[in-house]
């Protein structure tokens, strides 16, 4: 699997891009009315309770933009905050702070909302599987989403399409499942393979080929329970589709290996945060 490396240039890159889209043409127009070089102290604070992630990013959005901005982090990556928390305290010149303001809080809200709402999962379950995101990622920012989900004690897995292979619904439909396990098989190449089924009848017709992992797709708890049983120790598996807060706990009852959660990265709320001056 692709490992994720936040590196300060990685970093740094990230939000240049995030702040051209915010400053593209002619930078920003209204805070450009303040003529003055007023130096103020802000604090940034959650208006809810939550689970830190991507502190480093809004640290390095004021500091792209004037780098004598001072900004102490109080809370980092991995903190759980209460409502009305003190995230950091920024000082340095008004409009600068201004013109930073919404690209950091806007990172450190959406990965803030990915690393809580992973956690939760993580609580429910206390450990009895692992809790996966997908590649259900917004274009171009996959790897900060999934080391937000990392923060929040989740498990990354087949970051893109070269890591594994991943037969699903649409391969299948496309050809016959042996055909293309097998054909997996062949060239597998150190890599690992991962079959998709929706039915334990259809499970039944791979057992006994030589590949990984089971991804049991929107199956019923009943069935999920026949499918882990008739697994035994043979393949690892996953479970998948419509998962949530109410039925996370029935799911990790069957038993399976890990659960996968498209909405932990596609959907998730982000958590609100403020700067007040």
């Amino acid at each position: 699997m692709s490992k994720i490396i936040l590196s300060k240039n990685f970093i740094s890159n990230t939000v240049k891009l995030a702040l051209n889209e915010d400053l593209y043409p002619n930078g920003d127009i209204t805070s450009e009315l303040i003529k003055n070089k007023k130096i103020i102290k802000s604090k940034i604070i959650s208006n809810e309770n939550a689970l830190v992630a991507g502190i480093d990013f809004a640290k390095q959005t004021f500091l792209l933009i004037d780098k004598k901005i001072k900004f102490k982090i109080l809370k980092k990556d991995g903190s759980i905050v209460k409502k009305h928390s003190v995230i950091a305290i920024i000082e340095g010149k008004a409009k600068n702070i201004l013109l930073a303001e919404r690209v950091a809080l806007n990172f450190l809200s959406h990965l803030s909302g990915i690393a809580t709402k992973t956690n939760q999962f993580v609580k429910i379950i206390k450990g009895k599987s692992k809790i996966c995101c997908t590649r259900k990622t917004i274009p171009n920012i996959r790897v900060i989403q999934k080391y937000a989900v990392k923060v929040g004690g989740g498990t990354n897995h087949r970051f893109n399409l070269s890591d594994e292979f991943l037969i699903k619904d649409n391969h299948i439909a496309s050809s016959n499942i042996k055909e293309v396990v097998l054909k997996a098989i062949q060239h597998k190449n150190k890599r690992k393979i991962t079959v998709e089924v929706d039915s334990v009848n259809q499970l039944k017709e791979i057992i006994g080929l030589k590949f990984d992992t089971v991804l049991l797709d929107n199956m019923s708890i009943q069935d999920l329970r026949k499918s882990v049983k008739i697994i035994g120790n043979k393949y690892e598996t996953e479970a998948s589709g419509n998962v949530n807060l109410k039925n996370i706990k029935k799911i990790a009852s069957t038993k399976v290996n890990r659960i996968s959660i498209g909405s932990l990265t596609h959907s998730v709320k982000a958590i609100d945060f403020k700067l007040e001056i």
